[in-house]
């Protein structure tokens, strides 16, 4: 099946019209419902195992793929949201608050780039500025003080990088998490559930376990503005995509991640519950690790993860 850079999944989104259509009226129809499913599983195989980089980027910007807010309705309970940054305001482009998971207590951040257009203008498409970091750091320190466990769920294409942003400290506010984070007294696990964008996802990604969706991506820049500034050409984002390596596959053979998280068949927009439910599993097998370990011993390894990363020659 021939794929293009940008409509590679539109004949897996034909076969699915195809079968919903089916669906409505199935009386009569089970064979071609069942040669059509076994088609969409064939194909699906075939195009999502020979997606290039940049094709992956888009199925990890996916609309309908699940964000911080489903990942809590599928998985959490006695949910509490914690809003504002007790400094200047509220930033809807995080969502931050304390919930029961699989028997724990837990603080959970995350990004969150809305549905609908109104929604999206809302969460400034995920994009959150200074507040927004202010207000995530004030929930890790109350799950500090009170010895609850940090998920983090990261889906940004990068920090807001508007004027009012960078007046009120946008670059301070990112740096000052990371160094919280270092020496948090608790166990943090993080998770890139989609685009994971420069410092803007990173302020939430210092963790003893950092994971990746399997189309998930996690870059200092987005493709496209790295063509714009390598290349004056962000026509050139596919070949960008591929210098940087920043799919799931790249990220664990660089270290920076410690594990891929497998995405139903054709991504985790395809069947949200499941994609959660997987995600929820290996959160679970997480913090049964970590919460073994003695404070010293957790901030120790840490440190010593976030310090062991990239290459360096002293000569």
């Amino acid at each position: 099946m021939a794929i293009s850079d940008s409509q590679f999944d539109e004949p897996l989104n034909e076969l699915r019209r195809r079968i919903e259509e089916l669906e409505g009226f199935p009386e009569g129809q089970e064979k071609e419902l069942e040669r059509l499913r076994g088609n969409l599983r064939k194909s699906t195989t075939e195009v999502y195992g020979g997606l290039n980089r940049w094709q992956k980027t888009l199925v990890a910007r996916h609309q309908d793929r699940p964000y911080t807010l489903e990942y809590v309705q599928a998985l959490m309970t006695d949910w509490v949201e914690i809003h504002g940054d007790r400094a200047f305001g509220d930033d809807p482009a995080i969502v931050a608050g304390f919930a029961e998971f699989r028997g724990r207590s837990v603080a959970v951040i995350g990004h969150h780039k809305g549905r609908d257009t109104k929604e999206r203008i809302y969460r400034n498409f995920g994009q959150p500025r200074p507040e927004g970091y202010r207000k995530a750091l004030r929930v890790m320190k109350m799950a500090e003080k009170f010895g609850r466990p940090v998920l983090t769920f990261i889906d940004t294409a990068g920090a807001y990088p508007g004027l009012d942003a960078e007046e009120r400290g946008q670059a301070e506010a990112i740096a000052r998490n990371l160094i919280e984070m270092a020496v948090l007294e608790v166990p943090i696990v993080a998770t890139v559930t989609g685009e994971g964008g420069s410092g803007g996802a990173l302020a939430l990604g210092m963790g003893d376990r950092v994971y990746m969706l399997e189309y998930a991506t996690y870059s200092v820049i987005s493709p496209e503005g790295c063509a714009a500034i390598l290349w004056k050409d962000q026509d050139r984002k596919n070949e960008a995509a591929e210098a940087m390596r920043i799919t799931a596959p790249d990220q664990l053979a660089l270290g920076v991640i410690d594990e891929i998280i497998p995405e139903p068949p054709g991504g985790a927009h395809t069947d949200p519950e499941s994609a959660c439910r997987r995600v929820g599993d290996v959160l679970e097998r997480a913090l049964n690790d970590l919460q073994r370990l003695p404070t010293k011993e957790l901030v120790a390894r840490r440190y010593e993860k976030f310090r062991a990363l990239g290459a360096f020659d002293e000569g």
